[in-house]
């Protein structure tokens, strides 16, 4: 029986909104800005410091100036303190948050190496949504974006995410073999969802059939 949905997507491919209309749909609660705000209240810091380190790489000289001080007699150094909050520590703190929705249940997730963290659950359906180039510029305008704004996000965003999987999680992204579904959304928002539900309810009804033929 599913009781988590993990959504990864392309940055402007809409899989923020359709895993709210999941969530909604399901009754379930959302993960997406609320963790966010969980990862800004364990922290003690600002939801804009998280969004700084949401889904990249700390830049890579602050990398080396790290590793520098970690090994240096300076510990008094404030980028040497165990308390600065940076993606490593963000990581720390998804991995703590991850484990606690999975023991609750009955969540949607987005993005954060939800479907990586979860990945040997039985129980989370995870799912990849991507779109052509232009659809998701006019996805982003449509919400506001300038569209100079929304082709330099498309450009450059899911770049970082690349970086982000590589380094954390040492695997390609997208990794196709970790997803139930990979749709594209260009066929619309209402057919994904049902794509996703369908695709759940078809695995479901799979498991107890075998499970019936086993004890049969």
């Amino acid at each position: 029986m599913f009781r988590i949905i993990a959504v990864e997507r392309e940055f402007g491919s809409g899989g923020g909104g359709i895993a709210c209309e999941l969530a909604r749909r399901l009754g379930w609660k959302l993960w997406d800005q609320q963790l966010t705000s969980e990862i800004a209240r364990r922290a003690q810091v600002g939801e804009s410091a998280v969004a700084l380190c949401d889904e990249r790489v700390d830049g890579r000289l602050y990398r080396l100036a790290k590793a520098f001080w970690r090994g240096s007699y300076e510990r008094g150094m404030a980028i040497a303190n165990s308390r600065a909050f940076d993606t490593d520590r963000m990581m720390t703190m998804v991995e703590e948050i991850m484990r606690n929705i999975a023991e609750e249940g009955n969540a949607v997730v987005v993005g954060r190496g939800g479907p990586f963290f979860l990945r040997d659950r039985e129980d989370t359906f995870r799912v990849f949504t991507y779109a052509p180039r232009d659809e998701k510029i006019r996805r982003l305008v449509a919400l506001g974006r300038s569209h100079e704004e929304a082709e330099d996000l498309v450009d450059n965003v899911d770049r970082e995410r690349i970086a982000y999987i590589k380094h954390y999680f040492n695997a390609d992204w997208p990794t196709r073999a970790l997803y139930y579904v990979m749709i594209n959304t260009v066929v619309g928002d209402e057919n994904v969802i049902s794509a996703i539900l369908n695709g759940m309810q078809a695995l479901e009804s799979h498991a107890v059939e075998t499970a019936l033929r086993s004890v049969r």
